[in-house]
């Protein structure tokens, strides 16, 4: 747009000149008269440069303030949203205080009724530790008492019985003789019961002499 101008005063300016033509023209004149010209081209395009920057500048300014506006609405939406979690956000953390605050309770009775139960468990299973080990102590005596008296038993049973055996074997010895000679003859009635059913006594063996 400033170019426009100046070609714009410039051509005027040579119209100008064509019109104006003089053999007698002053040269400071004509001098005066193109800086004339070339001052006012000057204020025009200053004029034109100034007027294009205000519109600009407006343009500009009036962007800006349309962004402003929009940055203080967001600004504002923000705001709102943050206080409504920072509302919610407290509401919830109260809350989870109360419950906190709740469980920590019901975890403290619970750890003294446990604790009274531990005390209760630790006395009881020292009680029944005491009375197991006077229980112990007094098995091993009796089983020591039972052992001794088994022991004595023992000892006499066998006395007994070695005198019985003894006894037993005497008599045996003492009727050996009686039993053999009954032996014979019984022998004997047998091997003729066999002859007389047809059988050979050789066939069967002889019982031994003796008992021992």
């Amino acid at each position: 747009m400033p170019p426009k101008t100046k070609q714009k005063g410039r051509k005027a300016g040579m119209q100008k000149k064509k019109k104006n033509p003089g053999p007698g023209t002053d040269v400071e004149a004509e001098s005066k008269h193109r800086q004339l010209v070339l001052e006012t081209e000057l204020l025009r395009d200053r004029l034109a440069l100034q007027r294009e920057g205000a519109r600009r500048a407006k343009a500009s300014e009036e962007r800006l303030k349309q962004r402003l506006q929009e940055l203080e609405a967001e600004l504002e939406e923000a705001r709102s949203e943050g206080k409504a979690v920072y509302a919610e956000m407290s509401r919830r953390c109260r809350a989870l205080q109360e419950q906190m605050e709740r469980r920590s309770k019901q975890l403290e009775e619970e750890v003294r009724g446990l604790r009274k139960q531990l005390e209760t468990c630790q006395r009881e299973a020292a009680a029944v530790q005491g009375e197991a080990a006077r229980a112990l102590g007094e098995r091993d005596h009796t089983l020591a008492q039972l052992r001794a008296h088994v022991a004595s038993m023992e000892a006499k049973y066998e006395d007994i019985l070695h005198g019985s055996l003894d006894r037993l074997l005497a008599k045996l010895r003492a009727t050996q003789p009686q039993w053999d000679e009954a032996a014979l003859r019984l022998h004997a009635r047998h091997k003729e019961q066999l002859r007389q059913l047809g059988l050979n006594p050789g066939s069967l063996k002889l019982p031994a002499s003796g008992l021992w």
